[in-house]
């Protein structure tokens, strides 16, 4: 009798751990769900700006699986391609869309202007419709940015700085992103003003690409800057490769290309933007409304030098410059 005693204890104690660990397991219709949409394929780079929002969302208690569901698309760089993965998202009733570029962003805002929509580092978002002012955004959408434009004429001035000598730059820039052109002009008059001419060249596409760095090589340009675009982060280690094999000073907007081996960056710390979105989605989330939380901009900025590459190329870069440097690369 005793033996069966135990047997129904033990047994007994099993379905309460097995009806514990039910209650315990969360269940998918409990989870809050949003949506990632990226205009670029997963890369070392790319997965670490999502490394950093994850990061962001468990800084406010948002688990991944545990309480938070995130439907994560990465779509081709095509404005109907973006809009076709907004809806998708819309269909399964996404709370939040965190939009990683500006063409995504001006995506999901052509496909809701109800659900809340999270930019991370969408450039000028005022200059290109996506808000009407930072202080008061007054719709569905809100986030960061990176102020690209302002930016613009500074990285023109370092350019300058750090290639003694230099008589012409060419801007490459993606006609696809709706941020591109602003900043382009303001290169173009920041080099006039240093008597400095800068011509634009255009690539949205591979193809694009190589014929654009033909011309670059052709014509002759002392140097260049690669605008921040997520075809252009799809394409970094291409990027990087042709600047050393034709021996181009190149400047960037991201500190992941000299990491890579190009020359000089200036520009916001886009990782410190993406984990910045966790909050926003956190306040959303808690019942926040979109239209009364301001747009932050980039408060981290960042110049990385790598002096292995300015060797390469055969340049010396100023010890000024490399003592305003964040990081130089040896």
């Amino acid at each position: 009798m005793a033996t069966m005693q135990r047997r129904s204890f033990v047994a007994g104690m099993a379905a309460v751990v097995a009806d514990l660990t039910v209650v315990a397991a969360p269940r998918a219709e409990t989870l809050r769900r949003i949506g990632y949409l990226a205009n670029a394929p997963r890369t070392r780079i790319t997965d670490s700006f999502w490394d950093a929002f994850v990061a962001g969302l468990h800084e406010h208690g948002w688990i991944e699986s545990q309480n938070i569901l995130i439907e994560r698309r990465y779509i081709e760089m095509q404005p109907q391609a973006a809009l076709a993965a907004a809806e998708e998202l819309l269909r399964l009733k996404v709370e939040v869309i965190v939009v990683s570029t500006t063409q995504a962003a001006l995506a999901a805002k052509q496909a809701t202007r109800t659900t809340p929509i999270v930019m991370t580092v969408p450039s000028d978002p005022v200059r290109v419709g996506l808000v009407g002012s930072l202080a008061r955004p007054g719709g569905n959408v809100t986030g960061l940015s990176f102020v690209g434009t302002e930016l613009a004429g500074k990285q023109v001035e370092l350019l300058k700085e750090a290639v003694p000598g230099l008589v012409s730059i060419a801007i490459l820039l993606n006609p696809l992103n709706a941020s591109h052109e602003p900043r382009a002009n303001e290169m173009v008059a920041a080099g006039r003003a240093l008597g400095l001419p800068v011509e634009v060249v255009q690539a949205k596409s591979r193809e694009d690409l190589t014929e654009a760095m033909k011309l670059v090589k052709r014509r002759g340009f002392g140097a260049a800057i690669v605008l921040t675009d997520a075809f252009f982060v799809r394409e970094a280690e291409s990027l990087v490769r042709f600047a050393a094999e034709h021996r181009l000073p190149v400047m960037y907007g991201l500190k992941e290309y000299p990491l890579l081996g190009g020359l000089i960056s200036y520009g916001a710390n886009f990782s410190d933007l993406f984990r910045r979105a966790g909050g926003y989605v956190d306040k959303i989330l808690r019942g926040a409304d979109p239209r009364n939380l301001p747009i932050q901009q980039a408060t981290k900025f960042e110049l990385i030098v790598n002096v292995k590459t300015a060797k390469a190329l055969g340049l010396t870069i100023p010890p000024s410059l490399l003592l305003r440097a964040d990081q130089v690369i040896e």
